[in-house]
């Protein structure tokens, strides 16, 4: 059995073209080093698998969490479709395996880079769409975000921010954050409001909202994202 047919095994997705499927597996690197290939790498499918995923996130959030706006359906999809959970879920289903890399970046760990992982498991998600349609991307899309779906709670959706803003801060820095009015504007009846929020004297966040409120737990959001890329200064 070949590593393509061992893989619509695992997944359960029986190719109608499987050239698709293998498209989606082969690194740029491997295209540099063998470029009469009958086939080119990935990146085009990884554009479109971005754009499916997102998609079908979006969609689910507006289904399961109907009394939450669009802003806090945008942070919530932030905090799902994250480079490591895609990195994550493309380990559990061993796509490092099947990945055709080139040589030098199959030397240098290829095989378990995020950028490597990510990447391929979007074009994966892309060439399930293309050949299978959305409603079996979707299946596959949900059933493999299942538990981090699962740890979606209220809090979470109220858009609590700024609550575990404080607690990270409080704990990594012993002080609380500080938000800052930037601009008031529009008409009374649909005023905008732009807010930052500073940590250590430092803009970590921004956001707008149609109130002071919203405007804040959106810059805390992307205050809480800046932070778990690492700032510690």
């Amino acid at each position: 059995m070949s590593d393509i047919e061992k893989l619509q095994e695992q997944l359960g997705v029986a190719f109608d073209n499987p050239l698709l499927l293998e498209q989606a597996l082969i690194h740029s690197s491997y295209i540099n080093e063998n470029p009469a290939s009958d086939i080119g790498h990935n990146e085009r499918l990884e554009f479109l698998g971005d754009a499916v995923l997102d998609f079908i996130v979006a969609e689910k959030l507006y289904r399961d969490f109907p009394g939450i706006d669009e802003g806090d359906m945008t942070r919530l999809r932030a905090l799902l479709v994250r480079r490591e959970t895609l990195a994550r879920i493309a380990v559990e289903i061993r796509l490092g395996d099947y990945l055709r890399l080139g040589k030098g970046e199959e030397a240098t760990g290829g095989r378990s880079k995020i950028p490597n992982l990510a990447g391929g498991l979007e074009a994966l998600i892309a060439a399930v769409y293309i050949d299978r349609g959305m409603p079996v991307a979707a299946s596959l899309v949900t059933g493999w975000f299942a538990e981090d779906w699962s740890k979606l709670n209220t809090r979470e959706a109220a858009g609590d921010y700024k609550s575990r803003l404080q607690e990270v801060t409080q704990a990594q820095f012993q002080e609380i954050p500080v938000y800052r009015l930037v601009s008031e504007t529009g008409p009374d009846h649909d005023k905008r409001f732009e807010v930052e929020v500073l940590v250590r004297a430092r803009v970590m966040g921004k956001g707008i909202g149609k109130s002071k409120k919203n405007a804040e737990t959106a810059a805390a959001s992307q205050a809480l994202q800046r932070l778990a890329g690492g700032f510690t200064s």
